[in-house]
């Protein structure tokens, strides 16, 4: 089987436990263009696409074989407020999302700006066999037992609420149980602009 085939498992998996997940079909399914035009050369749409700055987070889990397991993210968003929805986007060949899909929980880890070796860690693929919570601090947290990486900014305990299929990448929406931002205003984002990590710059007096 195959890493597709392999996150769609792990997908039929959390809907044949009962798990509230849904999966959408592709948006081409529903929708069909008037007329057939050239797609964008990936190049240039990674090109483009670069400029716009996003944040940094880490999704974490806790593996049903009780070994963490996570992956560095930059396609977070929050969603939807009532209900409290969160999403992030995961390629359909991660090595990773079929353990937290059967977790059916994960927890967003926002990055500090302190915390860009920590983000390189977590983005190798898990299937090199890298242990990315060597040397981690981290603890449960408190509604899902996903880990909690020491230093984020802010932390969001969520389980899965539904999967949607979006070309190669699955959406993944989260309902959100618990959150916090420890560390408040004292350090900035981690923030990914044209392939480099960045830095907000405070304003001169």
């Amino acid at each position: 089987m195959g890493h597709e085939g392999m996150a769609m498992a792990a997908v039929r998996y959390l809907r044949a436990a009962g798990a509230p997940v849904s999966v959408a079909p592709a948006v081409a399914e529903v929708f069909s263009e008037p007329e057939a035009r050239a797609d964008a050369d990936a190049r240039v749409l990674r090109d483009a696409l670069g400029h716009f700055a996003t944040g940094v987070t880490v999704i974490t889990a806790a593996g049903e074989d009780g070994q963490p397991v996570g992956f560095a993210c930059q396609s977070f968003s929050s969603l939807s407020l009532d209900p409290p929805l969160i999403c992030f986007n995961v390629a359909r060949t991660s090595s990773s999302w079929p353990r937290i899909a059967r977790a059916g929980a994960f927890c967003v880890n926002v990055l500090a700006e302190d915390q860009g070796e920590l983000c390189r860690s977590f983005a190798v693929s898990a299937s090199t066999g890298a242990d990315k919570f060597a040397g981690v601090a981290w603890e449960p947290a408190p509604a899902t037992q996903s880990p909690r990486l020491q230093g984020a900014l802010a932390w969001v305990d969520c389980t899965v609420h539904a999967v949607h299929i979006g070309g190669d990448h699955l959406i993944v929406l989260g309902r959100v149980r618990e959150l916090a931002a420890p560390r408040g205003a004292e350090a900035g984002p981690l923030l990914f602009y044209r392939s480099g990590f960045r830095q907000l710059q405070q304003p001169e007096d």
